[in-house]
């Protein structure tokens, strides 16, 4: 599961720094060439909860395998892509495979080690892979697209692929699926699946549409009413529904997915400024800024390693606090950069404290996002976490992205793009002092890392 979501992770950051060589091998126009992001975005986002239920429906590492197929093979298609449309499907298709694989492989892991110590540990190397992946992505990206050409940023993920499905076919034991039969919740499936990729479809465009605009409104004002329409099925529906709201009523369950939220906006928008700085500011080359941001990765596997110690003592509520706090110090930090700065004053410090801090919230999140779910569920919770932070990721760098380019105005200076980074970073600590308020408020202090080794008093009732 750890190699699954590193390949996951990797995809999500390693087309970005090849880009520009992208536009001019295919022939993209400015605004086409935002769709090799969209595509990936929109039907991950929006699959991610159908995913999930699918899982449950008819096997964990049944659709683990079929998602990690398509997307080896959406994979190699985009990377033989000969026009700008081809890349295009390429991508679209990779996302319809992680919205499978993912949360099929998050509820592997869920219904594998479901509590005690080897919980605390199995959650520690996954979030740390997970988070490695990202930062790592970036340098794999930067390095292929300059020494072996663009189209290894998609024949990369093609091996990975191997691997995993090799891994998975053999280490993975198969089991009955773990939901109850029933008539599919076709209804309740359309609206979820049409409002979360509407909603991510309105996010992602304000870099073209600004959020007041008509088109931005609009698309958010209809996705919000089919998701609203999605809400009135479940909660009638006779058929074996896509999420059982009494799964969003759990205290555990809603605060982490509120915290994993804010902590996908944040995390998503440290990525973005501080390489945006690299490069504009101190000019460092996209293969120089992507080993820059490798201390990010080695921080983060440091603060995933310190949550598994901390993990056997302190409840998760307490190391999500901890760890949102530090996080936030580290964006506080980021917050203070300047034009004239360097890479060891405005990047190294502030990067070693955000990602320690990152390192400790990613385990503990997802921990207390699935504890005490019934097995027939660990897919749906699963695929409601991702969806939190693919939601939290799109919205968070399009708000603060826009919030960035409003502080810099027209102004084309080093000075004026600092300013913008600043903010950036300034407002994704504020997010998370938002997160730390969720978990002190609403994580129930009783949900432990280590609580179903003596039965979980969070833990949710089969669904009926």
């Amino acid at each position: 599961m750890a190699v699954v979501q590193f390949m996951v992770s990797v995809d999500l950051s390693v087309v970005n720094l090849g880009l520009p060589r992208i536009a001019a091998g295919l022939g993209f126009s400015a605004v086409g060439l935002t769709w090799v992001i969209h595509a990936y975005a929109l039907t991950f986002g929006g699959l991610l909860l159908l995913g999930g239920k699918v899982a449950d429906r008819y096997g964990h590492k049944r659709v683990l395998l079929i998602g990690l197929a398509v997307f080896g093979l959406a994979s190699l298609a985009g990377g033989f892509a000969q026009e700008p449309g081809h890349l295009v499907a390429g991508r679209a298709l990779q996302g319809i495979g992680a919205a499978a694989l993912s949360p099929a492989a998050l509820a592997l892991l869920t219904v594998t080690f479901p509590s005690g110590k080897a919980r605390v540990r199995a959650y520690g190397i996954w979030s740390a892979v997970n988070a490695a992946g990202g930062a790592l992505g970036v340098l794999i990206g930067g390095v292929l697209t300059e020494y072996a050409g663009w189209r290894w940023v998609m024949f990369v993920s093609v091996p990975m692929t191997a691997v995993a499905l090799a891994l998975a076919w053999r280490g993975v034991t198969a089991a009955p699926p773990p939901a109850p039969g029933g008539r599919p919740d076709v209804p309740g499936a359309v609206l979820a699946t049409a409002g979360m990729t509407l909603l991510v479809f309105g996010v992602v465009r304000t870099d073209q549409y600004p959020w007041t605009s008509p088109v931005t409104l609009t698309t958010l004002l209809i996705a919000a009413a089919l998701l609203a329409a999605f809400v009135h099925v479940e909660r009638a529906t006779t058929r074996d529904p896509l999420i059982r709201l009494g799964l969003l009523t759990n205290r555990s369950v809603a605060g982490a997915n509120s915290y994993n939220l804010l902590l996908g906006a944040a995390m998503a928008s440290s990525f973005y400024f501080a390489s945006l700085y690299l490069q504009q500011v101190l000019g460092s080359s996209p293969t120089v800024a992507g080993i820059q941001l490798l201390p990010f990765a080695l921080g983060v596997i440091a603060g995933a390693a310190a949550s598994i110690k901390l993990g056997y003592r302190l409840a998760l509520r307490t190391l999500l606090i901890i760890g949102g706090l530090v996080t936030a110090t580290g964006f506080a930090l980021f917050g203070l950069m300047s034009a004239d700065g360097s890479f060891l004053a405005d990047v190294l410090g502030p990067s070693l404290v955000t990602s320690i801090g990152f390192g400790l919230c990613l385990g503990p999140v997802v921990s207390a996002a699935t504890v005490g779910v019934a097995p027939g569920e660990t897919g749906s919770a699963s695929g409601l976490l991702a969806s939190s932070r693919q939601i939290g990721a799109s919205l968070g760098l399009a708000a603060l992205g826009t919030a960035a380019h409003a502080r810099t105005g027209r102004a084309t200076t080093i000075e004026g793009l600092t300013d913008g980074y600043a903010l950036g970073m300034t407002l994704g600590a504020v997010l998370l002092v938002g997160a730390v308020l969720i978990a002190s408020t609403v994580l129930p202090r009783t949900s432990t890392a280590t609580t179903a080794e003596h039965g979980s008093r969070d833990v949710l009732p089969e669904p009926e």
